[in-house]
C-alpha cells in the first residue's frame, strides 16, 4: 500500500502513515486527469504539424526549401 509521508517543519517530527481511501481515489483521478492532459497535448501537437505539412504541401515547397526555412 502506498504510504504519505508528513513532516512537520517546525519540529522535524517525520510521520509515514497509510493513505486513506479518498486520498488513494484523489490520486488515481489525478493520475488520468494527468493522462489524458499529455494525450491532449500530444493530439495537438500532432495537429499543429500536420497543418504546417499541409501549408507547405499548397505553398508546392520541397523539402530542401522547408529546410532551408528551419
Amino acid at each position: 500500500m502506498t504510504n504519505a509521508i508528513e513532516i512537520n517543519c517546525a519540529t522535524g517530527e517525520v510521520i509515514e502513515r497509510p493513505l486513506t481511501a479518498a486520498e488513494l481515489t484523489q490520486r488515481e483521478a489525478d493520475a488520468k486527469a494527468a493522462l489524458d492532459a499529455k494525450a491532449a497535448d500530444e493530439k495537438a501537437a500532432a495537429d499543429k504539424e500536420a497543418k504546417r505539412l499541409a501549408v507547405y504541401a499548397k505553398l508546392g515547397l520541397t523539402a530542401d526549401e522547408i529546410a532551408a526555412l528551419a
